[in-house]
């Protein structure tokens, strides 16, 4: 079997082992979950940007050998030869399988001729070369620099100076990305120190250095706002972001705007548009794996959508909580991610979480020691549980193809420290801070 589509076939079943069996709907986000769970298991990182190209089978030359380790150890190979020789052999042994194996029926020793021992030998030897040079391929990693210092308070957009070193690091490329979104990959240079980019939107987003197609470190970049900030966007994953300037978006009881609003912003309404709500607190201090939800919301929309949608979205600190629901004939579309946990309603039956979202609805959302609970209209609709810690909360946000309106939100730690609480009766007073 060629060796290209070895490294395809096994990323796709990566990918199918944690839930995605059709990688062409695979967001970016996915791609990113992979990345982490395959450094969960190999301890060897492979760049998002990466598995996606190789597992489209765009290969422009033979992925580095740390990178082809990685795919073989999530497996429990040892290294890529031995998991190369599986697959073209159609064996899919694990390392615990073969030493079974041979703990019962130890192989019969054999005298072989020389030259089909050095045949043997050989292999085995540029296996165990490249498995030593795994660590040491880039050099002395501890000698990189790398930091980010904002210049512009936490306005949108925000001018961030990345300070770096990489002077002793062997690698052919460098790049700074900004965060999840690989179209924010900036090319850096050896005897350059300094990086100045910008931030569109607001959020918590980890900056990454990466030397070929490996991150070799990271960084946290926190732009709050500390009040709503509105933007359109014409895909949730591209940075075709578009502000929405208004006075105040609070009025009548609730958080929210009108269709005139957008026109006067000249946003394109006629465009399959994301329309995002988001809050950033400049404190991070409730932890995103113990904390309360409540809020009552529905959306108006924009122009007619056949599947009008609605999610709920809590950033933390490391990955998400997301609850995206529509109507229930399109239950398909449906979504939740509670940190490492990511299930789609292609392959999961998410019914429960959805109903008419242009009605009001009352959304709980209750996460206690990474137990799940979503509640709607004070009837249990989903339950579950994740691995990884959120770290603390950082924001939050409302997001449709619709314009929300939203009654009340209250967003609390379960040891009672507040995030956001507001009922939104009075636009005069301080309805953009979280109570005291």
């Amino acid at each position: 079997m060629e060796e290209e589509k070895i490294i395809k076939k096994g990323l796709l079943k990566i990918f199918a082992l944690n839930g995605y069996t059709d990688s062409s709907k695979m967001t970016q986000r996915d791609f990113e979950h992979i990345s982490a769970e395959i450094e969960k298991k190999a301890r060897i990182v492979i760049s998002s940007t990466t598995i996606k190209r190789l597992s489209k089978g765009e290969f422009s030359r033979l992925p580095q050998v740390a990178t082809l380790n990685a795919i073989a150890n999530y497996f429990g190979f040892t290294n890529w030869q031995e998991y190369k020789a599986s697959e073209e052999s159609g064996r899919e042994e694990t390392t615990l399988e073969k030493t079974t194996l041979n703990e019962v029926a130890p192989a019969p020793k054999r005298s072989l001729p020389r030259f089909t021992l050095a045949l043997l030998i050989i292999p085995i030897l540029a296996a165990a070369f490249f498995m030593s040079r795994k660590k040491t391929d880039f050099g002395d990693l501890n000698k990189v620099v790398f930091t980010a210092q904002k210049n512009t308070d936490n306005k949108i957009p925000n001018t961030v100076v990345f300070s770096y070193n990489i002077d002793n690091i062997n690698a052919d490329s460098f790049f700074i990305q900004q965060s999840w979104d690989d179209a924010r990959r900036v090319r850096i240079y050896k005897n350059h120190y300094t990086l100045t980019d910008i931030y569109y939107e607001p959020g918590y987003h980890i900056a990454k250095l990466i030397a070929n197609d490996s991150i070799i470190k990271t960084i946290d970049v926190s732009i709050p706002t500390d009040k709503w900030f509105l933007y359109a966007n014409e895909s949730k994953y591209k940075y075709a972001t578009e502000y929405i300037k208004v006075e105040n978006p609070i009025s009548k009881g609730t958080l929210g705007i009108s269709k005139e609003i957008l026109l006067q912003n000249n946003i394109d309404i006629s465009k399959n548009m994301a329309y995002i709500y988001a809050y950033f607190p400049s404190k991070q201090e409730v932890s995103g794996d113990n904390f309360t939800l409540k809020t009552r919301v529905r959306i108006k929309e924009v122009k007619n959508n056949l599947c009008p949608f609605l999610t709920l979205e809590i950033f933390c600190q490391r990955n998400y909580m997301i609850i995206k629901s529509t109507e229930k004939g399109c239950a398909s579309v449906a979504l939740v991610q509670f940190g490492n946990k990511v299930l789609h309603g292609k392959e999961h039956d998410l019914g429960n979480i959805s109903f008419d979202v242009r009605e009001w609805n009352d959304v709980e959302l209750l996460v206690k020691n990474k137990n799940v609970t979503v509640k709607i209209n004070d009837q249990v609709a989903y339950e579950t549980n994740y691995e990884n810690t959120t770290k603390n909360i950082a924001g939050l946000a409302f997001i449709s193809n619709g314009l929300c309106e939203v009654d009340r939100v209250d967003l609390t730690g379960n040891d009672g420290v507040v995030v956001y609480r507001n009922e939104f009766e009075n636009a005069d007073n301080e309805l953009n801070k979280p109570a005291n």
